[in-house]
Parts: structure tokens; sequence; C-alpha cells
């Protein structure tokens, strides 16, 4: 909807013009309202027949011609309108008649008790006369009086009857307007009703679902994966949550980390004072005393010992970045798992659908209000109404292949996170007119700087600090075959210094590592120590050739390129210096004459931070600035990075944003409407799943259960039968479909072969295994 108020004096000082912009921002997310002045407008002096409309009433008849109504914000002067106002009106009525059947709003200040009332009494007389014609919204005579005490320094009502009698009047008016302008009546048939939809169920849709159900909404969360795998990225993060004691030292850290990008101050400052006060946070709303990397880990603890908190410590402010856990333990899905509890503890409020995808917003005409989302359910498609907001957490869209080649100029880039954030918000929010940022920022991780093993399509690639892959006779080529980065550069989510900048190394279609017969023989004595490789599939995955040239013709780069780079790579061993990209030279090792093997690698992404822009109040913003009315935003889709990242932000992000965006949907609004549909309420998947997983136990056999795991509970059956494991069955789990599936299969078969749980852990999968392991010790605990 679409408003003009106009300032009923030309004035320099104006009380009325205060008011007239308090309404602007606190409506501003129902409606869309111009200030318009007055005080270039001439006295009505009746002009010629062929004149032209002075410019600046010409501008005002415009303005009021393009609106859906007008508010006039009226002083009173000796008891009556103002003379410039009724020149103005004048104007307005003489050879164009913009207000006439326009729905108007009468509101006025004065500085006295009587609150403009005879001034308004006048103006709706001047109003309804002849070749006026508005429509004056009856009664509802908004009149503050004492207006220098009724605000305060930010140009806010302090008074809260006052407030609310405004909202009142305004509620009122914007149902005039519908009414006069006969506003399209949505044709949905609904099949649902509540009062907050929150898309996407990791940690902001968590969070957003848990805050609004606090504030008394009836919530219904939409994700996309099925039972197992919920969780977004948060599931997959090393549970770092950023947070610093101090304010001013994070801004200028984070001011820092924006480099030459801005960030609207307003909407990183809500971050910021969350960010500085998350110890609080997690006390207050998750129970638990939060675990301060920088003061509370030890040598010897389950988390590593840090050099500096700060992801970049030459940046002014940085000293006061610490991390914020839920235990003395990380990236064992610890934070997710306690933001999925809050929610099932309150299903009686919060209902959870998986497997589900959100299709569309469902935007009323003309308004411009979001009222619903439709969902595709089971092979249906299902309106669902939302009374007062609805909150987009679905993630980013790192797994859409055309958002991926579109915004981050790449073919394909292989996820470390989540499979199922598939860019559905981004398509969705645009359709609606949200105005985007930060479409090109993505994090990376893998192997080596934005780089992982090449996996198939719909496979996650892997995260690993494997030294063999930087150290020896061992490089990284481009397609052309030659090198492109240093392979022992230190990277900041992927990110390495380039020419004074930090950005993830060129991206290629085909890259490889090559390496030499004796860094082979390295990873075949690794494999022969340990038992298995960080990579499982590595062996399986390599190529070789007795010649760089056949090895060249197998991974299709120049043959010549190829030769010339391992050269150069040798000859700068020799001379005790990388001239082309700085790699220490202690990590380097001569090629020797073969063979000679290379193993295929993809350039990752860990996460997108694109999608629609938010302000302080996670509300999202159409491409006017104004927010989109009961539209909110929380995690990464359109996450607040500009530029450089700071580990843990995300995570932070997802709480903060998360808890306003819940708050802010959940807040009962003037504009919402009343709807009878609940066909497809009280349904809630993870409940239903979890009630229908009766585990039957048979003669020697123990049920035990672990909350160590990456997703969650982990349920085994074991059959023990003198002194014997014969059997471990894991009946119930919610972990990863790639490593965590590869413990699920194989430690409890090493579990029986060793009769004990004392059993190496699966690499790349320890949550996964620890779980197991506890699991069936849980169930041994039972025998007699």
């Amino acid at each position: 909807m679409k408003l003009v108020a106009i300032v009923g004096t030309n004035a320099e000082k104006s009380y009325n013009r205060e008011l007239l912009h308090y309404m602007q921002h606190h409506f501003s997310t129902q409606v869309s309202m111009t200030v318009a002045e007055i005080d270039q407008v001439p006295l009505f002096k009746e002009p010629s027949k062929d004149a032209e409309l002075p410019a600046a009433v010409q501008t005002l008849a415009d303005q009021i011609t393009a609106a859906d109504g007008v508010i006039i914000g009226v002083p009173e002067y000796d008891h009556a309108v103002p003379a410039a106002l009724k020149s103005v009106i004048e104007w307005l009525s003489y050879s164009v008649h913009p207000l006439n059947g326009k729905p108007l709003m009468i509101v006025g200040t004065s500085l006295g008790i009587q609150g403009t009332s005879r001034a308004q009494d006048e103006l709706r007389l001047i109003l309804n006369s002849p070749g006026v014609g508005a429509t004056v919204l009856p009664g509802n005579e908004f009149m503050l009086s004492f207006a220098p005490q009724a605000f305060d320094d930010q140009g806010s009502l302090v008074d809260q009857k006052t407030i609310s009698f405004l909202e009142s009047c305004f509620a009122h008016f914007t149902q005039l307007v519908k009414m006069q302008n006969g506003t399209p009546a949505l044709a949905v048939k609904w099949q649902g009703n509540y009062d907050v939809i929150v898309l996407g169920f990791g940690g902001a849709g968590a969070s957003a679902a848990r805050f609004a159900a606090d504030n008394g909404a009836r919530v219904l969360v939409v994700e996309t994966a099925p039972y197992g795998r919920e969780g977004g990225n948060t599931r997959y993060s090393a549970q770092h949550v950023v947070m610093g004691e101090s304010l001013k030292d994070l801004t200028d850290y984070y001011h820092g980390l924006n480099g030459a990008f801005v960030t609207p101050e307003k909407t990183l400052q809500a971050y910021l004072r969350g960010m500085s006060q998350i110890p609080a946070y997690f006390e207050n709303y998750l129970g638990i005393k939060a675990v301060s990397w920088k003061h509370d880990v030890k040598p010897g603890d389950a988390v590593d010992m840090k050099k500096t908190m700060a992801e970049y410590p030459e940046l002014k402010g940085s000293q006061t970045v610490d991390f914020a856990l839920v235990h003395k333990r990380d990236k064992d899905a610890g934070l997710w798992k306690v933001l999925r509890q809050e929610v099932m503890d309150r299903t009686d409020k919060i209902d959870v659908w998986l497997d589900s995808r959100a299709q569309k917003l469902i935007q009323e005409p003309g308004t411009g209000i979001i009222r619903g989302v439709q969902i595709k359910r089971h092979d249906q498609v299902i309106n669902v109404h939302a009374k007062n907001g609805v909150v987009l957490a679905m993630g980013g869209f790192e797994n859409n292949p055309e958002l991926v080649q579109t915004y981050l100029h790449s073919k394909r880039l292989t996820p470390l996170g989540t499979l199922y954030n598939r860019g559905d918000g981004v398509k969705m929010v645009q359709t609606v007119g949200a105005k985007m940022w930060h479409m090109a920022n993505y994090e990376s991780h893998g192997v080596l700087p934005g780089l992982t093993f090449k996996e198939a399509d719909n496979e996650r690639g892997r995260q690993l600090n494997w030294p063999l892959l930087k150290q020896g006779s061992i490089l990284v080529i481009a397609d052309d075959g030659t090198r492109y980065f240093p392979e022992d550069a230190p990277h900041r989510h992927g990110h390495i210094k380039t020419h004074g900048s930090w950005l993830i190394p060129m991206k290629n279609l085909h890259p490889y590592l090559v390496f030499d017969q004796a860094q082979y023989n390295d990873f075949k004595q690794e494999l022969a120590t340990n038992g298995r490789l960080p990579y499982p599939q590595f062996m399986d995955k390599l190529i070789s050739a007795d010649s760089l040239a056949k090895l060249a013709t197998q991974m299709d780069v120049p043959a010549d390129n190829l030769a010339k780079t391992v050269a150069r790579f040798n000859q700068f061993k020799a001379a005790g210096a990388d001239y082309e990209f700085g790699r220490h030279v202690e990590s380097m090792r001569a090629f020797d004459d073969g063979p000679y093997y290379a193993i295929a690698v993809a350039n990752d992404v860990l996460n997108t931070q694109g999608g629609p822009e938010r302000n302080e109040k996670a509300q999202i913003l159409g491409v006017n600035d104004q927010p989109i009315p009961h539209l909110y935003g929380a995690g990464e889709l359109g996450g607040i990075v500009s530029n450089c990242y700071q580990g843990g932000g995300n995570l932070a992000e997802c709480l903060i944003f998360g808890k306003l965006a819940g708050e802010q949907a959940a807040t009962e609004k003037a504009d919402a409407d009343d709807v009878e549909a609940d066909d497809v309420n009280g349904v809630n998947d993870i409940v239903d799943t979890e009630n229908t997983a009766k585990v039957d136990l048979g003669a020697n056999q123990y049920l035990g259960s672990s909350n160590s795991g990456l997703g969650g509970k982990i349920t085994v059956r074991v059959t023990y039968r003198a002194q014997q494991i014969e059997n471990v069955e894991v009946v119930q789990h919610h972990e990863s479909e790639d490593v965590g599936l590869v413990a699920v299969d194989q430690v409890p078969k090493e579990i029986v072969a060793a009769n004990s749980t004392d059993v190496d852990a699966i690499s790349g999968a320890s949550a996964s295994s620890r779980a197991i392991k506890e699991a069936v010790q849980d169930a041994l605990k039972h025998v007699k």
C-alpha cells in the first residue's frame, strides 16, 4: 500500500512533520509512505486558461494520484488551518482534482491541550467541498497535545497509550483504503492457518520458531530435508559461535572485515550487540553456561588450542574476538542438538514438516503483504496462511547449479555442508520484490584452499587437514597444467592472500593434485601405519602414468605446460625459494623420475551469503528500501557478511537474527486478516516418526542410545551372549549421508570383531563413531 503524507505547514520547525516521519517509520512494515512538503508551493492565484501548473503543484498532484491514500498532518493557526495548506488545496481543486475520491486521514499536533480540534473540523469541511471530494476517514480523530513533550530525542512517541490509539486509527484508515480502492481479495483456498510460518529448520529457523512460540504464536516450521537430515549448515558447522566482550572493538573489527563495502550501521549494530551478549543468550535462552574458548579451554581438552581467536588478527579491535561453545567439544553438532531440542520442547505450539518444499510466497495485491506460503508436501500443493509473519531461514544456494553459475561464476561448486540448500528462498523473494545483497560472497574450506576431492553430483565434499597434501613432491595444477597458488598457504575459510586481498583461489573446470612416486610411497606408508587414510577413497581415485606427458593426456592438460611446471618446481626447490608463488621451500621436495600420479579435485563451497537484505528488525527490504510487510529473514539467506568472514559469524547470525525474526513475526499486526482453515494443522513429522520407531527385543538383546551423534540420538540393539558381542544393529540415527553412514556401517562390525567398544573412529566421522560406541556401552549396562 502506497501512501503520501502531506506536512500541512511551510514552517521550518513542525511537530506535525515529526509526527508524519514517526508514522512513516512506525508503520513501515505495513505500508510504503512518502512524506511530502508544501513549502515550495506558491500562494494560489487563479491562473490563465492555458497556463501550466507550478512544478511543485504538479509534483504533489502526481504523488497523490499514484498513492492509494493520503494523510495530512495539520497544525492549528488562530483556530483554523494554515493559509499555506488552504492554498495548496485550492491548487489541487482548480484544474486538477487528485484528491477526488482519495481515502484521506487527518492527524494533528499542537503545543497546548487543544490538539488541533478546530483545525481538523475546518479541514474536514474543506476536503468535503465540491472540486476536492476526498473520502475523509470518519471519527478516529488523532489529536496530539503538548507536542514538545510527546517525542523523545529520536523522534519517537513516548506514551504507549498514544501509540496504541494512533495504531488503532491507522488500522481503520488502511481498511478504508482497501475498501475504497477495491483491493483484490486473494483467490486462495487455504488448507492451514498459523500465526507464523518459518521456512527452514537449521539454526536460524529453529531459533525463530522457538522465539515466535515464546511470544504466543502458533508456529509451522517447513523443512525440505527428510527426517534425519534436518539442521541445514548449522548441523555441519564446527559449532563455534563468535562473540566479543567489547561492542566498540567488535564494531572496529567488523568495519575492517567489511573493508571497502558498507553494511547499514543499524543492521550491523543489531548483529554486534547480540554478539557481545552471547554468554547471556546461552544462559538465558539455552540454559547453558557458555564455554569461552579464550578463557576456559585448556591443553588436553577435546578442543584444539588456538593461537588467535580472530580470523583476521591484524585488524583493529580483533583482540576482543572469542568463541562460545555449548561444551568442551566441537564439530559434533552440539549446538544444533540444543537448538533442535528447544523446538521439540515446544511441540504444543510448534509443528514441524519435513521433506516439504516451500514453492511460493503468497502476496496480497495492492498492499504487498505476505499472507502465506505455498508448499509442496507428499506430492500435494498446500496453501498455508500466516496471520502475522513468514520467516525465511532457508539457507543459501550452494546446491543450485543455475544460481552458482549466475552469481559465483562457476560451473559447479562441491558443497561441504547440507545438500538441501537449493536456493528456493532466493527465487521466492525475487518474485515479491526483495532487494538482494552479498550475492557474490561465499565461504569455503576443503582439503586445500577452495578445493576438495572431486565427488559425484549430489555428494558432499570433505574437509580435511591432511599434511601430505601440501608438503613433499606434490602440487596443484589448473586447467592449463600450471600451478596457480601456494599449496601450503594458510587460508581463512578458503581465502588466501592475493596481491593484498583475501580471495578464494581462481576456479578451474578440472584441477588436479599431481605427485610423484616418492609422495605415493609416503601415502602408502601412512596407510600401512594407520590402517586407513583420512580420505578412504584416495587410492581408488588415483590415475597414474610412467611419464608426465602420458599423465597430462589423462588429465586433459597441455603436456608441455605440465612438464615445465614440474621443472620449475624442482628449480625453485634447488634455488631455495618458490619465486612463483612463495610456498615455503621446506615443504617442497623435488619430483623424481616417476611414475607420476594425480587425483581430481574440485572447487568447493561451505556456504553462500547472498539473499534478501534485512534491516535491524530482521525485516526483509523491498527494492524501494522499505520492509516487505510480514516478511522476515535470518541466517545465511541474505547473510550480513559483505566481504571478509569471521569464523562462527553465521552461527551467531542464526541465533541473533533468528531471535529478532521470531519475535517480530509473532507480533500482532494491525493489518492481520483472520482465516479459518485447519485441515493440515497439528502435524509434526519428527514426533510422529520417533513415536513409530518401536524396537522389538529378543532373547539376549539389549537397547542402548547416545545423544553424541552428529545428527542427534543414535539407538542400537546389541545381541550379547556368553561374554560375547554377537551383533550390533543401529536401529535409529540421524547421521550424515556420507561419512556418517560409513561409521554406521563399519563401527558395529569392528565392535563385534573386537568384542569391545575400544575400536578406532572412522576418519571424518568421529562424532558418529563415538556415539555408536557410547550407545553399545549403554546397552551393555543392561546385561544381567
